[in-house]
């Protein structure tokens, strides 16, 4: 451990020992006397960047920078330093909970479509060995609530979307989403207006992902859909159904990726139905597939 934030020093300590690693918590306070500007600028976090790299490759050890971030999650201060690493890693989570994610968002030299998920034990930060059921509950079935499966890289998820809709007394409803695009929200209201005349624009929505993990992908449409309506109406979803299926700007239920693998992890978890797209299958791996190809067969089935 090193108070230090003068570059020089840093590397002259280096010297001594014969270390495999190093972290430096943050580069924004640290500094080169190469330069006049002060820490945390833009030259400064280029020049010590630039100079951890070379020690880096020329000494074969490995360099973590830590940099903050924003409250909108993004790397604070000059982006010159994600164009320099050879690899961005955020680590997430909800602060309420004691599971964290590890997600990699840029990779020179390997994939990124991978996470890891930790949680925080009497022994520290350790993987979490068994995070099926950290994401979802199997308690009473109640309205707003309905379950769908994403993929983290290679590893199917499942998780509990929760919806909420009461009536607004405001001439602009509230719309609020956490873990899942705002953007994308307001589109699927608008499609539910236009195609099952349903009044959300005199109702407040809020969307809430359990579990502090945030959708990236559009698969859990349909199941956001399902919550809407399940709360707008509300009517519980029964708890052994899996909904499945991206949402386009016209109505249809689009296929997705990985639809085998998402049904293997619902049946692990004794899931028995799956709402799914317009497929040539009845059943997979003992789940009943209800096949849907637009919006209004959903609350047919519902």
């Amino acid at each position: 451990m090193l108070s230090e934030i003068r570059l020089d020093i840093i590397f002259s300590e280096l010297e001594k020992n014969n270390f495999d690693m190093l972290i430096i918590d943050s580069i924004q306070t640290v500094f080169s006397d190469k330069l006049t500007a002060a820490p945390g600028s833009v030259s400064q976090v280029r020049e010590v960047t630039f100079d951890l790299m070379r020690y880096a490759k020329e000494n074969s050890i490995a360099i973590f920078i830590i940099g903050h971030i924003t409250k909108e999650g993004s790397i604070a201060g000059p982006r010159v330093l994600e164009h320099m690493v050879d690899t961005v890693l955020y680590f997430e989570g909800d602060s309420s909970r004691e599971l964290r994610l590890l997600r990699g968002f840029k990779n020179r030299f390997g994939s990124t479509s991978e996470v890891g998920i930790f949680e925080m034990t009497k022994r520290g930060l350790m993987s979490a060995k068994d995070v099926s059921k950290k994401f979802f509950t199997r308690g009473k079935a109640q309205s707003g609530s309905a379950t769908t499966v994403v993929m983290e890289g290679s590893r199917p998820i499942i998780l509990e979307v929760q919806a909420l809709v009461s009536e607004s007394g405001y001439p602009n409803p509230k719309r609020s989403a956490t873990g899942y695009e705002i953007n994308r929200l307001t589109m699927l209201l608008a499609l539910l207006e236009r195609k099952l005349d349903l009044p959300f624009n005199q109702y407040d929505v809020f969307i809430h992902i359990a579990g502090g993990i945030k959708i990236n992908e559009t698969a859990a449409d349909l199941a956001i859909i399902a919550a809407i309506i399940s709360s707008y109406r509300d009517r519980p979803i029964s708890k052994d159904t899996i909904f499945l299926g991206e949402v386009s700007l016209i109505g249809d239920i689009r296929d997705i990726y990985s639809l085998d693998a998402r049904l293997k992890e619902a049946k692990s978890q004794h899931f028995k139905k799956a709402i799914v797209p317009a497929l040539p299958i009845e059943e997979i791996d003992g789940i009943k597939c209800y096949n849907i190809d637009e919006v209004p067969k959903l609350i047919e089935w519902m």
